[in-house]
């Protein structure tokens, strides 16, 4: 009986163990939990050649979009952990959505697994023109001496443009007034119109406003510079020590994932993230191409959750 007991269980275990190896044998998809066409999509569509290259199966992608992108990551999240089903998360999805949604159906931390951060996209403080501040310094002068008279623009209650704001306010004593809009596009009209004085936003959407005159940038957000206009201090280096913020993606699989499969993902995003193309596709995205090994994604996303949590407890913001 314990022979045939032993048998049993080592041909379960050849079993798992080729299983292990086979992977992948199908295609696999990306949920994206976005809309299609914005950044998160974008980054998704850019990186999926590769991956099915370095798999050898296709790698479909899957827009489940609402909720603020809380929607598809919870589905991601709850997905089987086979290494079929990836998720692209972001900043709002994994570090800013916990405490602004504290009843929505997942835990960053402990429902995924992690493979390599992807790319981010620096944002950039810009101004209209008009504003009498040609540097962070004397912007942050200028607002102390203005206290709750600066209006601040954002995509959204909550949004990374909100966030950045909010952090920006704590770490340099200023008070503006935040106006949220239904997306950054009408924000920008009203910034370029001078119906609103500031505003946080993605470098990608606002370079050519700004390299056309129509709006002035001080500083980008990240902690080194950004390629795209690496003549823009960051905010970090102009008298605000590691000031950091952006939008930032990485792809994550469900926390019961054998390591054997996370790994292998991870090798082939790694392997795509090297390429020349995908590289300059992000450049030309104005993003900055990321690249981290598990341990490394999961303890950045510790970091920014507690960072991002800190702030929105600070400026006492809360979502339905």
């Amino acid at each position: 009986m314990r022979t045939v007991h032993g048998l049993t269980l080592l041909a379960l275990l050849v079993a798992t163990s080729h299983a292990l190896a086979a992977y992948p044998e199908r295609s696999i998809r990306i949920i994206v939990p976005y809309a299609p066409g914005g950044n998160i999509d974008i980054t998704a569509r850019t990186i999926a050649p590769g991956m099915a290259e370095a798999l050898g199966q296709q790698i479909v992608i899957d827009n489940r979009g609402g909720a603020g992108g809380t929607l598809g990551t919870e589905i991601g999240s709850k997905a089987a952990p086979d290494g079929y089903t990836l998720t692209l998360g972001s900043t709002g999805t994994l570090s800013t959505a916990p405490p602004l949604y504290p009843k929505m159906g997942y835990d960053p931390i402990k429902d995924f697994a992690t493979t390599s951060l992807v790319n981010n996209v620096p944002l950039v403080l810009e101004m209209h023109p008009s504003i009498p501040a040609k540097s962070v310094k004397e912007f942050i002068t200028l607002a102390k001496s203005r206290p709750g008279k600066i209006t601040m623009g954002s995509s959204g209650a909550g949004t990374t443009n909100h966030l950045s704001g909010e952090l920006f306010q704590r770490e340099t004593g200023t008070k503006f007034i935040h106006i949220p809009y239904k997306g950054s596009g009408p924000g920008l009209i009203d910034l370029m119109g001078g119906q609103i004085d500031i505003f946080f936003d993605q470098l990608s959407a606002s370079i050519g406003y700004i390299q056309s005159g129509r709006l002035r940038a001080l500083a980008v957000t990240t902690i080194k510079r950004a390629s795209a206009m690496p003549e823009l201090p960051t905010i970090a280096e102009s008298g605000i020590p590691g000031f950091d913020s952006s939008t930032w993606t990485g792809i994550v699989m469900p926390a019961a994932t054998p390591q054997d499969v996370v790994l292998k993902v991870h090798a082939a995003l790694v392997k795509t993230l090297r390429t020349k193309a995908t590289r300059d596709a992000f450049t030309r995205l104005g993003a900055e191409t990321l690249e981290s090994t598990p341990e490394e994604f999961a303890r950045f996303m510790r970091a920014d959750l507690e960072k991002w949590t800190k702030v929105v407890r600070a400026a006492g913001i809360k979502l339905e």
